[in-house]
């Protein structure tokens, strides 16, 4: 089922809330109508049976019923007037009428004990009335006074269609209105809308602010920092194929050199071997940089969906990256592993810290002489990697850690995105890296 629109949710909303708003009115004016209404004719009855009361019916005789009778049909002689508001009847003390209002008070049914207000049913559709009765003065005669209950009603609807019906047609005039401002209001959404639909793809500049009502301003801020997010990650994916396809470009074409003296030198065997041996070199390097610009793009896009909750195995992650190393080398490499049992680092990605500590002692492996020392130390903060035998110069500690950088005349080969890779994980982690030289020996120093 398709969602409505917030416009239509919105008079839906306003529209209920008025009729239910005016309907508990109605319903509250109602209430008070009619006991302000029952209050009025009570007080009306009570005074009509007390003059009733004192009048004297000792000398009331069949023909006089009979005479007032005729009065009363001769007023009504068209037959369209007819009072049901009110009935009276007045009885002996043998219960017997003697008298009434030539209408309803003719239906009343005596009770001989009843004093003050009951509500009876009259006649044949047994209509409820309300009676007050009252004994006369000489106390010979009980007079009963009665109403319709209908009757009632009907003035007090009558009394709540007069009041109410002004205030009825101001509500529909006011809904209209209502749903007429929404719909100018929401105009400047449509226009967001409108204008967001009709730019172009690679249009990233940011909305306008001004004059946006305050209500949308936080959505046109979120959109234009998203905006600003997706500027700079495109910057980022450029810069980083064009870095990339500057990297690559060496040492294909050193690849491709190599290939050409292999094919060039058949006759010449050592010359061929040698170019072979330098061609297997370049691809195992090319090989190496693809797949750490791989790593690194996927850390960039930040596919890797960092899991708190995993916990380190560390025994694992150590002994896979100390194994792999030594299986590039062909000397025994000193590598000692300090305060393991102090390790604060519980919690993140396997597979990254993993990566994070085989950059972390290639780089150790590749720029130190073979007689230096490898050290990993765990601390309160997080860990150390440090390498004896290596002085960094001050100009490029600065430096480390950018993308492709590499110091004027290093012999090593290298693709200058290890220690990129490693920051990108450690901040992934909430961790920072900085690095420290302290007697040649140079510190990777990865801390909260």
């Amino acid at each position: 089922m398709k969602k409505l629109s917030l416009k239509i949710r919105l008079i839906i909303s306003f529209c209920a809330v008025s009729v239910a708003i005016f309907g508990g009115a109605g319903v509250l004016s109602w209430i008070e109508s009619r006991e302000q209404i029952d209050e009025f004719f009570d007080t009306y009855q009570l005074l009509f049976v007390r003059e009733l009361a004192t009048a004297d019916w000792s000398n009331v005789k069949s023909s006089t019923q009979n005479a007032v009778d005729q009065i009363i049909d001769d007023l009504d002689d068209d037959g369209e007037e007819e009072d049901e508001a009110l009935g009276f009847a007045v009885f002996n003390s043998k219960g017997e009428m003697i008298f009434h209002d030539n209408e309803n008070g003719k239906l009343f049914n005596y009770h001989p004990h009843a004093s003050g207000f009951e509500e009876q049913k009259i006649g044949r559709k047994k209509k409820p009335w309300r009676i007050v009765w009252m004994q006369s003065v000489d106390s010979n005669y009980r007079i009963a006074v009665g109403q319709e209950l209908a009757y009632r009603d009907e003035v007090a609807f009558d009394l709540i269609e007069e009041t109410l019906g002004p205030w009825l047609c101001g509500l529909a005039a006011l809904l209209v209105l209502i749903i007429l401002l929404v719909h100018m209001e929401l105009r400047s959404l449509r226009m967001l809308a409108g204008h967001i639909s009709k730019r172009s793809s690679d249009d990233l500049s940011p909305l306008t602010e001004s004059n946006v009502p305050q209500e949308i301003l936080p959505l046109t801020k979120a959109m234009n920092q998203l905006f600003a997010r997706i500027e700079q990650m495109i910057k980022r994916e450029r810069s980083f194929i064009s870095d990339s396809a500057h990297e690559l470009r060496s040492p294909l074409t050193a690849l491709k050199v190599q290939l050409e003296v292999a094919e060039m030198s058949a006759d010449d065997k050592k010359v061929q071997q040698k170019a072979l041996a330098n061609l297997k070199a370049g691809i195992e390097r090319s090989s190496r940089l693809v797949e750490q610009l791989l790593a690194l793009s996927r850390l960039d896009s930040n596919l890797q969906n960092i899991d708190t909750e995993e916990v380190l195995d560390w025994t694992v992650i150590l002994n896979n990256a100390v194994e792999e190393q030594q299986t590039l080398v062909d000397y025994q490499l000193n590598i000692d592993i300090l305060n393991k049992e102090y390790n604060t680092i519980k919690y993140g990605r396997n597979f990254l810290w993993s990566l994070l500590l085989r950059n972390l002692l290639d780089n150790a492996v590749r720029y130190s002489p073979k007689d230096s020392q490898i050290k990993i130390e765990f601390t309160d903060s997080g860990l150390i990697v440090s390498n004896s035998g290596v002085k960094v110069d001050k100009k490029h500690m600065e430096h480390l850690g950018e993308r492709f950088f590499r110091p004027a005349g290093q012999k090593v080969q290298g693709s200058g995105l290890g220690l990129s890779i490693v920051e990108k994980i450690a901040s992934l982690h909430g961790y920072y890296v900085r690095y420290e030289n302290d007697d040649a020996v140079f510190k990777v120093i990865i801390s909260k």
